[in-house]
């Protein structure tokens, strides 16, 4: 049971975390892998804020995924063992229920009359679509960014259900920097005219400020040290004159960046980007707490073991944020593997250096009995 995005339509009303409902919701998903007899082999893959469920290739889709050298028969997270499922976040606009889908109550596009979401609604959601699927528990939930904030929600909520945790780069709440760097980001978009106040007409999206918006995120993704590395102080070469604009680009990283901002802009909904960064922005497992402390909240966590990844070049969710996640998992008694990665790509490591990555996740899920 492999391939091509599925569709997984939630029964009846859609409860979320903050109070309202959604009057139906469905989310995109694929999978690799067999369903073993016992149904006791899932890995569940959270993505980040921007990709789609398209995690690696397969038959029925052989385009690569994003997390292409992962996922595989014989591969870090082998398929010939596992049944890997990854959802599109609800909220999301590739497939999944979100602010660019149809408000079946209106027969118009959500815009911003789609209510507040959070990590524990892409949690939950996930969960319930898993029930309808006749799997009740998961053998390991695995997540890096924003996904690795759902694992750990996962996690917490239904501790019975989670065996094993990988989760990269991540944290148990945003720090300041972070916020004000995702605020800033939106602000770019709100303040594009054509953003029309969230509701804005099909295709007629704000791209002006989802193209800057990208491009400081991607700042925030990457590291100094690969920067340097990769463009140095490399001008581009123009095929035609260069200085026909006042300012016009003149460095390889500023090239770089407007290359993969207008690409990017072309497939995300503005809304999505919105709801999706600040989502992480209002993420806290001490709410799970009486006490407000994300520690006590993994105290509910009973996974047997847990591998936690982090990068030295992240400054938006840095090293000791990791650090804490094993360190609280370790005091509640649960066997935590932490690890510091030397990568220089900065948040986007896990994504790219898969020289250091896939050696730690094959040896964690090829361990001997798992």
């Amino acid at each position: 049971m492999s391939g091509a995005t599925k569709y997984i339509h939630l029964d009846g009303p859609f409860p979320l975390y903050r109070g309202v409902a959604l009057p139906e919701a469905t989310l995109a998903y694929e999978t690799w892998g067999e369903l073993s007899r016992d149904r006791d082999n899932v890995v569940l893959l959270f993505t980040g804020m921007s990709p789609s469920a398209h995690a690696a290739s397969s038959l029925e889709d052989p385009s690569r995924g994003w997390w292409e050298f992962m996922i595989g028969p014989g591969r870090a997270i082998d398929t010939s063992r596992y049944f890997v499922i990854c959802f599109n976040n609800l909220g999301s606009c590739f497939g999944s229920t979100g602010p660019a889908s149809v408000n079946p109550e209106t027969g118009q596009p959500y815009r911003l009359d789609f209510p507040e979401l959070s990590v524990e609604d892409i949690a939950r959601s996930q969960r319930e679509a898993l029930r309808q699927m006749g799997i009740s528990r998961i053998h390991a939930a695995v997540g890096a960014s924003l996904g690795g904030m759902s694992a750990l929600s996962y996690a917490v909520e239904f501790p019975d259900e989670v065996d094993e945790l990988v989760i990269i780069s991540a944290a148990t709440r945003a720090t300041p920097f972070a916020i004000a760097i995702r605020s800033l980001q939106r602000d770019c978009i709100k303040t594009d005219p054509a953003w029309a106040g969230g509701y804005y007409r099909e295709g007629e999206q704000p791209q002006e400020g989802m193209r800057l918006a990208r491009k400081m995120g991607l700042m925030s993704y990457r590291s100094p040290q690969e920067w340097q590395h990769r463009f140095g102080r490399t001008r581009v070469e123009w095929m035609d004159e260069p200085g026909t604009e006042p300012f016009d680009i003149e460095f390889q990283v500023e090239s770089y960046l407007e290359a993969n901002a207008l690409k990017f802009i072309k497939v995300c909904d503005a809304n999505t980007y919105l709801y999706l960064s600040r989502v992480m922005d209002l993420f806290d497992l001490g709410e799970h707490a009486g006490d407000g402390d994300p520690v006590t909240a993994m105290a509910r966590i009973k996974a047997r073991r847990a591998l936690v990844l982090g990068v030295e070049t992240d400054f938006l969710y840095p090293l000791w944020q990791q650090q804490e996640i094993a360190e609280g998992l370790k005091a509640n008694g649960i066997s935590a593997h932490y690890m510091p990665m030397e990568s220089i790509q900065g948040h986007d490591s896990f994504l790219v250096d898969k020289t250091r990555f896939i050696p730690v996740v094959a040896e964690f899920f090829s361990e001997p009995g798992t």
